[in-house]
């Protein structure tokens, strides 16, 4: 029953990965903010990482960014290796902050989206050849924050009932040999 119960939550993240493309493909075209919009993909890989495990957050970041990659047609491996390492720090930070709290989560948020825009710049800049304009990365990166952290705790009540029932299939009950 177990590994029926794993299946379904992937395949619900599977299609919630879809859902999330759509939304920033078609309907953030209409609602951005100076032509920038949200990367729900960071929201969705750190949601991911924190509540199932390290090895499924990586994964899933490669798989979607190598995705995302591949439709954009930029070179292929940037998104993939920003979304792996926002999977691998989602892990880090389940170990080290509560999920509980809202703010807590509003700063991981922030944090992965600076951590992912700014390798994501970097290697832009390395394997693109494109140019360094601090003040043009400085307002998406703002405007993307901004949306990002008010998306966040708009659904984080979903997000967060359903991440415990990740958590619960693929960690089990193990609240005090987490902490001892």
């Amino acid at each position: 029953m177990s590994q029926l119960k794993k299946t379904v939550i992937n395949i619900i993240l599977i299609i919630t990965a879809f859902v999330i493309y759509f939304l920033q493909s078609n309907f953030f075209t209409w609602f951005n903010i100076a032509g920038i919009k949200p990367n729900l993909f960071i929201v969705l890989i750190l949601f991911i990482g924190l509540f199932s495990n390290k090895t499924m957050g990586t994964i899933y970041g490669i798989i979607v960014g190598l995705i995302l990659d591949l439709i954009i047609g930029t070179k292929v491996g940037i998104n993939s290796v920003c979304l792996g390492l926002t999977g691998f720090i989602a892990a880090t930070f389940d170990k080290n902050f509560s999920k509980d709290s809202r703010m807590t989560i509003m700063f991981m948020v922030l944090g992965t989206t600076v951590i992912f825009e700014i390798i994501k710049y970097i290697l832009s800049y390395i394997f693109i050849n494109t140019s360094i304009e601090i003040l043009v990365f400085t307002k998406i990166l703002s405007i993307e924050l901004l949306f990002n952290i008010l998306l966040t705790i708009i659904f984080y009540p979903l997000f967060q009932k359903f991440g415990y029932y990740i958590e619960n299939e693929y960690k089990g009950n193990k609240i005090l040999t987490r902490y001892f």
